[in-house]
């Protein structure tokens, strides 16, 4: 009974780990090119924020399509 319960939310945590690499690398590459070029600063942060967003959306699907 215990395995089961285990094994059933293995595909969310695998998609909510992905999902947390994705924002990590986002993060981190937004960072890397604002210290390139600090006069895009503003654009980088829209754009990181909108890749960040999409990332997101693939925890929340691994977690409602695991049930």
């Amino acid at each position: 009974m215990i395995i089961a319960e285990i094994t059933g939310s293995l595909p969310a945590a695998v998609g909510c780990f992905a999902a947390a690499i994705g924002v990590g690398l986002v993060g981190a590459k937004a960072v890397e090119s604002v210290g390139r070029n600090p006069d895009a600063s503003a654009k980088i942060l829209v754009q990181s924020i909108l890749g960040m967003a999409l990332a997101e959306a693939v925890a929340f699907y691994a977690i409602f399509l695991a049930k």
